[in-house]
């Protein structure tokens, strides 16, 4: 980039099926930006949106010269092109938010009070009293998370949501994580710093594009990614099952010594089923890690942007 001047707050959102609300977050964004800091950058992701949303953030970028809209090539998912929209922002300052105003572009004012309160914080993250949705959707939350705290190395704070004020030191070390198969929500806490939970409360008022099986391989996905807990899970287990078998190996040939008995075909069965359903579980676990090495050698694009509208 060959601009030198680097604003005071950077606003990150990424554009997926988002043209009805791009106006309005636009004028309440620019609103609670300006009672911050006049010096100010809007950065929108078109992450290979299929409605109108890129026509429409053109529209505004062509009105505000706060706006930088970066169009990606397609769609490479909304964790990559929040990544994407933070490698651009240039502020000292970065909120990243979701566009469907769920998240009320007001908090930026709320979350930068209790930054400043805080010198030693670098990050300020919103997080919900009691999360959104069904019972299964509120059920489905609190067993990811309880299953992501067993298994990886660090615990993420439950029922956070995406919208969080962060340092520009705290962001250049996020970006430093480049996978492949990235679940933004482990990466948040991987790269350490101090980070304050700010209680808000949500909105729920569009359908969401995540389907039961997008969460579901978003919930494998964050679990091979920071934990080998199942490899180790996997190995345990099969040991127990060998010493299982030596003790019921031991039991048979006694009874086959001590009496004739007539074979039976039950224990076989049961035998050969779960066994072998152990082992094609354990093969899968092993596909999904070795899924996650061939992906991070091929050292493919993280994204690739088709274009940078960004006036002077």
């Amino acid at each position: 980039m060959t601009e030198t001047h680097k604003p005071y707050l950077s606003v990150v959102t990424s554009l997926y099926h988002s043209a009805p609300y791009i106006d309005e977050f636009h004028r309440r964004m620019t609103d609670a930006a300006q009672k911050i800091t006049n010096d100010y950058e809007i950065v929108l992701v078109n992450d290979g949106s299929p409605d109108n949303s890129l026509e429409e953030a053109v529209a505004v970028q062509g009105q505000d010269p706060h706006i930088v809209l970066i169009d990606l090539s397609r769609n490479f998912g909304q964790h990559k092109a929040m990544m994407t929209g933070m490698d651009y922002s240039r502020g000292e300052y970065v909120f990243l938010i979701e566009i469907d105003l769920e998240e009320s572009p007001e908090w930026v004012v709320d979350f930068h009070q209790r930054l400043k309160t805080e010198p030693e914080a670098d990050v300020v993250y919103g997080v919900q009293g009691r999360r959104k949705g069904g019972f299964f959707e509120r059920l489905w939350g609190a067993l990811f998370y309880k299953a992501f705290n067993l298994l990886a190395q660090f615990k993420m704070p439950e029922n956070h949501v995406t919208a969080r004020l962060m340092t520009r030191r705290y962001v250049d070390a996020l970006l430093r994580h480049r996978d492949r198969d990235l679940f933004i929500g482990g990466v948040y806490e991987q790269v350490g710093f101090r980070q304050i939970p700010h209680l808000v409360t949500k909105l729920s008022h569009s359908k969401t594009t995540y389907t039961a099986g997008k969460k579901l391989l978003l919930a494998v996905n964050s679990m091979v990614s920071f934990s080998t807990s199942p490899l180790f899970a996997m190995f345990w287990f099969g040991l127990a099952v060998f010493f299982l078998s030596i003790v019921i190996f031991i039991w048979v040939l006694y009874r086959w010594l001590a009496e004739s008995i007539t074979p039976g075909w039950t224990s076989v069965f049961a035998s050969i089923w779960v066994v072998g359903g152990i082992l094609m579980l354990s093969l899968g676990v092993i596909g999904l890690y070795l899924k996650k090495v061939i992906e991070e050698v091929k050292d493919q694009p993280y994204t690739i942007v088709k274009r940078v509208y960004r006036k002077s």
